[in-house]
């Protein structure tokens, strides 16, 4: 999948918390694992050697969680919370990036590639379904608890006037009752 479905997602995940700061450590401990993609830096070649392999596994997974819960103030909840995301992110690549493109999970145990036969290619309407359903539940969460996504990566300002025009939309397609 793409890091935009996986930002989503992973934030819909720890929408909850009440701390600012434990949102966005449990958002981007769901979007990290595509930080082995910086290899594309060394080329096509690297790319294909290393993404799903460096950072899409158990090692990151317990880094990745360690971090987060070490800055996080609901220290339990975050450690949760942040395992789960990074592994739903693992499950979307596996599902939405196509039959052919494993996980290394082991690494750098174990050079073991877990497929699924039951994927399908990242340019899907699968993959289009998903994050089109990620961004409805953003919406809603916007709407209803006056937060979204944009706040893993924006200033609260930004989110406030994302909220607030998702309010404005919203006021105006709700049928106004008879008086």
């Amino acid at each position: 999948m793409q890091g935009p479905t996986h930002l989503a997602i992973s934030w819909l995940i720890g929408h909850r918390l009440p701390e600012l700061r434990d949102r966005r450590l449990v958002t981007w401990a769901g979007v990290l694992p595509d930080s082995d993609a910086l290899s594309l830096l060394g080329g096509a070649g690297a790319y294909s050697e290393y993404h799903h392999v460096l950072t899409h596994g158990v090692v990151a997974a317990v880094a990745v969680t360690a971090i987060s819960t070490a800055f996080a103030r609901q220290r339990v909840k975050v450690l949760l919370l942040s395992f789960l995301a990074f592994h739903v992110h693992l499950i979307c690549d596996l599902l939405g990036s196509g039959r052919d493109w494993p996980i290394v999970y082991f690494y750098p145990f174990s050079r073991h590639e877990f497929f699924t036969p039951y994927g399908w290619p990242l340019a899907s309407p699968q993959n289009a379904f998903v994050w089109l359903a990620a961004v409805a539940l953003t919406v809603w969460v916007g709407i209803t608890r006056g937060r979204t996504f944009a706040e893993a990566f924006l200033p609260a300002r930004a989110d406030a006037a994302v909220v607030k025009a998702l309010r404005d939309i919203y006021g105006r397609l709700r049928p106004t009752s008879a008086a």
